[in-house]
């Protein structure tokens, strides 16, 4: 079964890094010629704001190649140095795209502002320049549909980061446009103040990606929405009662969650594991998630006096029979719970005729002892 499980996440790895090996190569190809055309014609053409916008172009051609390096390494299974897998490559490598995308919008609304204090860049541009603008427009337009759609499909974070990137490239062509065809209508500047507002929005969407991928690295949690949905499918998990310290975090496209469940504390350490194992497991279905590790306690330890200043059940035995006088009978079996600061002991011991004076000594014991707080006795009937 657990061979079986490995060959299927192994599976699933290879088939997400094929498609977006296969989306990011086509998006290599559409900018390529893109790039190409907007420089070309923009220098030949004079405008800046269609070259401004090939340098955004040839910009998406180094964050494709940081795609596909992030995405090969990133779908590598887990390994002894890490253990919840490589997804966090794809998300450094969505914080260097944006970091990259600031720079190149910085770079060039420097630009445009300086040759906009120069009447001599103040230039009509050739009605070529708006041809391939709007070529560009068309061809970016559709690069962003189509891998949104790829993105969405394989839940990568990064994959839509792309793909929004190249949004955001379609965008600046229409603004792209817009300035071009000002230009030629006599307004000059506007393919200049085009070229800017192409920067600035270059810019501001890098920003917005390099915040969004420093989040994760940086352990922030799940929005509120999908922290209530997970409370909520494990507050619906039989046996828990309650849950405390429920933490979440993002790794690539899934999530990890920790949580503190509370169980009635009488139950088997079996049993208490058989209902973390249930949260987890509906967890992981549910909400998609990495990993979920499940804490069961058997009182609120936010809440009530803790127990460790207690001592181990080595300890507590030996105290229980210096305090009765007697030995306990060898046969007896004892389960001991730590609850709020004091220790109850349950006694099970042969039956069916009770032993009173080890009874009677036993009862009396919790009284003003140090350690506990109730002692229980039971008598175990044998089967014929």
């Amino acid at each position: 079964m657990e061979e079986q499980s490995l060959k299927s996440g192994a599976s699933k790895g290879g088939h997400h890094y094929r498609e977006a090996k296969k989306v990011t190569l086509v998006s290599v190809g559409v900018n390529v010629v893109l790039t190409a055309l907007q420089i070309v014609v923009g220098i030949i053409g004079k405008s800046q704001a269609l070259v401004a916008d090939g340098l955004h172009s040839l910009s998406d051609l180094l964050c494709d190649f940081l795609v596909l390096f992030a995405n090969r390494h990133g779908s590598k299974d887990a390994d002894k140095d890490h253990p919840y897998g490589h997804a966090r490559i794809e998300t450094a490598t969505t914080f260097v795209l944006g970091v990259i995308l600031m720079g190149t919008g910085a770079a060039l609304l420097w630009g445009a502002a300086q040759r906009l204090e120069d009447p001599a860049a103040l230039q009509t541009v050739h009605v070529m320049t708006l041809w391939i603008a709007i070529l560009t427009l068309v061809g970016k337009e559709s690069l962003f549909r189509y891998m949104l759609h790829v993105a969405r499909k394989l839940r990568s974070r990064m994959l839509e980061a792309n793909a929004w990137h190249a949004r955001s490239d379609a965008a600046s062509s229409v603004v792209v446009v817009v300035g071009i065809a000002g230009n030629l209508a006599g307004v000059t500047s506007l393919d200049l103040l085009a070229a800017a507002l192409v920067a600035a929005m270059i810019f501001r969407m890098g920003w917005k990606q390099a915040y969004h991928a420093l989040m994760e690295l940086i352990d922030t949690s799940l929005d509120e929405k999908d922290v209530a949905a997970i409370r909520a499918t494990l507050l619906a998990t039989p046996g828990v009662r309650d849950l405390h310290e429920l933490r979440t975090r993002r790794m690539g496209d899934r999530a990890l969650v920790d949580a503190h469940v509370l169980v009635d504390p009488k139950i088997s350490v079996s049993e208490g594991h058989y209902v973390a194992e249930t949260a987890r497991a509906r967890v992981v279905k549910t909400h998609d998630a990495l990993d979920v590790m499940i804490h069961i306690d058997p009182e609120d330890d936010s809440a009530v006096k803790r127990s460790l200043h207690l001592p181990p059940r080595e300890t507590l035995l030996a105290h229980l029979e210096q305090q009765m006088g007697m030995p306990l009978p060898l046969s007896s079996r004892i389960t001991l719970h730590y609850l709020d600061g004091r220790v109850e002991a349950d006694i099970f011991l042969p039956g069916p005729a009770p032993d009173e004076a080890f009874t009677r000594a036993a009862v009396e014991l919790p009284g003003d002892d140090t350690f506990f707080g109730a002692i229980r006795i039971f008598y175990e009937v044998a089967p014929k």
